[in-house]
Formats: structure tokens, sequence, C-alpha cells
């Protein structure tokens, strides 16, 4: 679609970015009749269709699903997290430059669908434990929300989008709607059985996953071939692609328009509010303005908040919103890279079917309640997975050849267990993101540059997981237990967040309670950088309940007027 007429350049509503977040927003906006603009920058991809690699085997590949040196070299952050088979959805670095203050590893999924495609599908529910955190521990600003306004949001998402998963009745880590649980295998079952007997106030329990154990809303069941990252051409886990996008063309309401790189969001100074966007062909390089009511923005933490950086006007001098200053600060993102490893010499007679597509889950345990403080702030929780060792992770230094040789190699090796610690990451004004003044990309955009580091509090914390880790697993009988400290930069776990937080002052938030712009009522942003904490949950469902709250109350504004 290289031009658009007068004529078809208005719309009821406009969402920026196609992701787990915007493909919400175009299902809600348009089921409820408005007709929607999706701008995409990246490429189509159309379910099924366009995931090529999904059904190769490793020898189909040039290099057996390795990079190459020359792609290491390259781009360097899309190979520490992509291979041969889905590198085709991960942005290259190579083509989409950024500016390091201090190593951020910045993972972008440039197509429709976005990151919907390659996500990790853990859906968990954040409590009044996260929502309170700041104001009980006097940090930031205070969550303008608590979780009964989200909690039948929570619902809504989760019927919707089918998580399997099991119920554990734990305050801090509120029970949902699922589909039956995977199931743990031997190993797992042993930890846990550790876990329950040694701490009353610690459990294992599997993973609460966004893969279907059943067929649902004519998609799935899950096929447990943990190749999720291809694309999965049985619908077996939630994406854009598969569930939210079809859903909204269906109702007729739906435009979308990839290779749209939005510049920035035009602001009406008489009318106070915003009136459209401000786009540039990625392909053609001409420029293109679209407008509509509203407006959501969801293009991806770091990318939304660039979008509103590069958004000048006379109203906003320093950014889109930006009254308080805070746009681009409060930048978190997880640390996963502390735990411990170890071996279990029992269990010889079992083994597992297939490769469940999760692991396990010890939710968090440090700092539950008043009477229980530790040297830090929040909390994490452990996420892992207990297998058997295979060939690979053996035959280096392993002598012989012939048959015994090669039984050697096919026999199945001891049980492991991985696992590390998923910990909160505070909202630091230092952690930041901004626009470069003198570097721009081809389409002639600032470069956007990320200053982000882990503080003290953090490195406290990743101590404690790996001490912790280490005492469960020699309490259920691991040997060669080995702590762990990957000293993976931000960025690794890909849960940024927090850098147009929400709030209940404009001077000191972006947004207000319904995720709308505390100066602008008629943009919405519902992706993670709305966050005003980070919690230690995966945060992506809470960012679908934020979007689909958020669409409810702006439809309903707009048919008061309001907007």
């Amino acid at each position: 679609m290289n031009y658009i007429n007068k004529k078809q350049d208005s719309y009821d509503a406009i969402v920026i970015g196609s992701g787990i977040t915007g493909g919400w927003a175009a299902k809600e906006l348009c089921q409820k009749g408005l007709k929607t603009l999706l701008l995409e920058r990246g490429r189509d991809v159309v379910h099924i269709k366009d995931y090529p690699t999904a059904n190769l085997n490793p020898w189909d590949f040039n290099y057996r699903l390795n990079n190459t040196t020359q792609e290491k070299e390259r781009n360097p952050v899309r190979s520490a997290i992509a291979g041969e088979a889905d590198r085709l959805f991960f942005a290259s670095d190579e083509e989409h430059p950024y500016l390091q203050e201090k190593p951020f590893f910045w993972s972008r999924g440039y197509q429709v669908g976005g990151k919907s495609l390659v996500w990790g599908r853990q859906c968990y529910r954040l409590s009044d434990l996260d929502f309170e955190s700041n104001l009980r521990n006097g940090i930031a600003v205070d969550w303008p929300i608590r979780y009964k306004d989200l909690a039948g949001w929570y619902d809504y998402v989760e019927k919707y989008i089918g998580v399997s998963g099991q119920c554990e009745h734990l305050d801090h880590l509120p029970d949902g709607h699922y589909l039956p649980p995977m199931e743990l295998n031997c190993i797992e079952k042993h930890l846990a059985e550790s876990i329950k007997k040694n701490d009353q106030q610690r459990l294992l329990t599997i993973a609460r996953v966004a893969n279907l154990t059943r067929g649902w809303d004519n998609r799935g069941p899950c096929q447990n071939r943990n190749l999720c990252t291809r694309g999965c051409p049985f619908g077996g886990y939630f994406s854009s692609n598969s569930s939210t996008l079809p859903a909204a063309t269906a109702t007729g309401n739906l435009t979308i328009r990839p290779f749209s790189l939005v510049r920035e969001i035009i602001y009406d100074e008489k009318l106070q509010k915003s009136t459209g966007v401000r786009i540039v062909d990625s392909n053609t390089y001409e420029e293109f303005e679209f407008y509509s009511k509203i407006i959501f923005v969801n293009a991806s933490t770091i990318d939304t908040t660039s979008i509103l950086l590069n958004s000048i006007s006379k109203r906003f001098p320093d950014g889109f919103g930006n009254d308080s200053g805070q746009l681009g600060h409060n930048l978190m993102d997880h640390h996963s890279s502390s735990g411990a490893y170890g071996i279990h010499h029992g269990f010889k007679d079992q083994y597992y079917k297939g490769r469940r597509p999760c692991g396990f889950l010890i939710p968090r345990y440090r700092n539950l309640h008043s009477s229980d403080k530790h040297d830090f702030i929040g909390g994490y929780n452990l996420q892992g997975h207990g297998e058997r060792q295979e060939w690979k992770d053996r035959s280096i230094g392993l002598k012989g050849f012939g048959a015994s040789f090669k039984e050697q190699l096919t026999t199945p090796g001891p049980w492991a267990v991985w696992m590390a610690g998923w910990g909160e990451c505070l909202p630091y004004y230092e952690n930041k993101v901004s626009l470069s003044t003198d570097q721009k990309d081809k389409w002639g955009l600032p470069l956007i540059k990320i200053d982000f580091s882990f503080m003290e509090n953090e490195r406290i914390m990743m101590k404690d997981i790996r001490e912790s880790a280490v005492q469960m697993l020699d309490d259920a009988g691991f040997s060669e237990i080995e702590p762990f400290a990957y000293h993976n930069p931000g960025g690794s776990t890909v849960h940024e967040m927090g850098t147009a937080r929400m709030g209940k002052d404009a001077k000191t938030s972006v947004l207000n309670q319904f995720n709308q712009v505390h100066a602008a009522k008629n943009v919405f942003i519902t992706d993670g950088s709305c966050m005003t904490s980070s919690a230690c949950q995966n945060p992506s469902l809470t960012y679908m309940a934020l979007t689909a709250r958020a669409c409810a109350y702006a439809v309903s504004e707009m048919k008061k007027g309001n907007l």
C-alpha cells in the first residue's frame, strides 16, 4: 500500500505496532466498531504461510542452526538470542543500529506480529504485593491502580488467549483461568517434593504458559515440539498473527499498513489533543499523514518512547506528553543470569516424551511480609527445567571408538536441573532512553541511545539467588552443584519496560490510571513503557490486561464525547 488518498487517510483509531499489545488493541477497537488503522514498521507476516522454517530439520539448514562468524560480527545482539532457524523474526543490528551508553541487548521484532511470534509465553498475574511495592518501599511513584482494578481484565485475557497452568492459591501470585497444566518430569517432581518438605513457604509448579494443552479458539493444541520461535503452523501458542489480528480482520474494520515507520505524533495546539501521526514508508522513504480520533502507541517500550521523544511541538518541546520530565527515564529489565546447576544420579530408569515448551516455576519467596526482610528491595522467582544430559553435553573428552563408543553416546546421561532467578529491577531515574542529537538512521530519524545498568540492589539479589538455588539443589540430593553468574547485560531478558510510567500525578508520571497521556487524553500507551515498577513476573499478561482495559475505557469516553 504505497499511497492512500484523502478519502482513506482518516480513521476512528490508529494503533502503532502489531505485537502483543498492538494486536490486542486492534482486536478490541475493531470489535467495538471502530475503523482502525494498524501501522507496522516492518514487513507483513501471514500466519502459517510465512513460517518457512517451522517444519525443517536441523540438517536442512546450511549451518545446522548455528550462526556464522560473519553473522555474529554484524549482528552481535541478534546472534545472542536467535539462530539460523528464527533470526528472520528478529531485527538486524546492522540495518537498525542503536547507541549503547553501556552494554544493552535490545531484541526487536520488526514485522506484523512483532515479538508475539517469539515471546517466552509465560503468563503470570501481578498482585498487590507488586502494585503497592513502590509506596511501601518509598521509591519512585505509586501505581495508580491496584489488583482489583485489573483482576477482571486478567480473567478476560486468559480466557481468550488460552493459558495452561495450575492453581496454587498464593496471595502474591494470583491464580487465573487455566487449561490443563503440562506435566513435570520425574526429577522436577523430586525437586518439588524436597522444596515442600524443607520450606513450607516455597513450592515448585509447572510454568503458566500460553501454550495450548487442548484445542482452543480454533487453535492448537501444542505439539510439544519446542520450536515456537519459528512461528507455529498449529497455532499452538498465542500470537497476534494466529489470534488477535485474524479476529480484528474478521470485523471488516481493520486496515493494516506494513512498512510504516512512525516519525511522530501530530499535536493540535487549538484542540489540545493529537489529530494523527506522520509516517515514513520504510521502502519508498515517502512521508504520509494519517488522522484519527484516538491513538494507541504500542511499538514496544523503547520504540514507543523514541516516537514520543521525537514528537516535538510548541506544547511539548521535550517530547510528547513529557510535562513531568520522566519520559525515557526509569527503564527496567529483569535480570535472569544468576542461579545454579546440579546433577542427580537417581531415576536412571525414567525418561520423558516430546520437547515440552516450558519449564518450572518457583514463585517469589523473599520479602513477602513485613517480618520477612532481606538486604534487598523486591523479590525474584526461579525458573528452570530438568532433563537428562544429551550426547552433546558429554561427548567432549569422551574416549573410544566403535560399538561401545556409540553406546556411550546414545545412552542418556544423568538427570540435571538448571534454574535461574528472574529478579526485580527497581525504577532508577538514571536508567534511560534518549535520542542522539547528531546521528540518524537511513530514514532520517535520530538514533536511539540506551543508558542502563543493574545497581547494588540487583547485585545483592543475584547473590541471594545463587545461594538459595544451591541450597535447594543440595537439600534434594543433587551433586556437582555449580552456582553461576552469567553477567548478562540489561535487555537480555527482553522485558524492557517503564519509560512512560503510569502514576497519580501528572507532575511525576506520563500516564494516568487508564494509560492516557496526562496532557493529551486521546493518546493511550499500553505496552511495557507504561509500567511503574517491574515486579519479578514475566510482564506480557499484564500488558495485555492493561490494553483491553484501556480500550474499553477509550471507547466509553468516545461515546460520551470526552475524546
